[in-house]
């Protein structure tokens, strides 16, 4: 097979990354519409991620935010977000750039995107674990906990979940 000097495997997930921009700007504007709200998963120590110790201490690789009920300041740029979310009753700021982020849902409407670490932006100074790449469906695995600590009912399962086995 020829070698991709195109590097489609970049391009598409930038282009995807667009579309997660794209809708969080949107709601920034407008709020979010009709039942849509979104789980967020995110590398905790990627580049440009901002959060507090505590939170670093508690998602020393990832996390999954949900934007829901109770978020304040959603502030879209070119190049990641900031969002205010509480924790535990104490209101957190936290700022993500696009190329954190590893995987996007929405369950009222049953989308989900799924991001590769390795291209994004800056991947080289991400410290990653590809096996611990999640998508949030219905379905067995883990339970999500949303940003005040209650359990969110909503399922993370490994996306080998929803491959075809040989």
């Amino acid at each position: 097979m020829a070698e991709d000097h195109m590097r489609y495997d970049i391009l598409a997930q930038e282009a995807l990354r667009g579309v997660v921009r794209k809708v969080l700007a949107e709601v920034a504007k407008t709020g979010l519409p009709g039942e849509h709200h979104f789980f967020i998963s995110f590398m905790t120590r990627a580049p440009g991620v901002r959060l507090s110790e505590k939170l670093l201490g508690q998602y020393e690789k990832e996390m999954t935010i949900v934007i829901q009920n109770q978020y304040w300041d959603l502030k879209v740029t070119e190049t990641g977000f900031e969002v205010g979310l509480s924790f535990d009753g104490i209101p957190e700021t936290l700022v993500i750039p696009f190329s954190a982020v590893k995987g996007f849902f929405d369950p009222s409407v049953q989308f989900g995107l799924q991001f590769d670490p390795q291209t994004a932006p800056g991947a080289d100074e991400v410290e990653g674990d590809d096996d611990k790449a999640v998508e949030t469906a219905a379905g067995d695995g883990e339970e999500t906990t949303d940003a005040d600590g209650e359990k969110s009912g909503e399922k993370v399962v490994s996306l080998d979940a929803f491959r075809k086995k040989p």
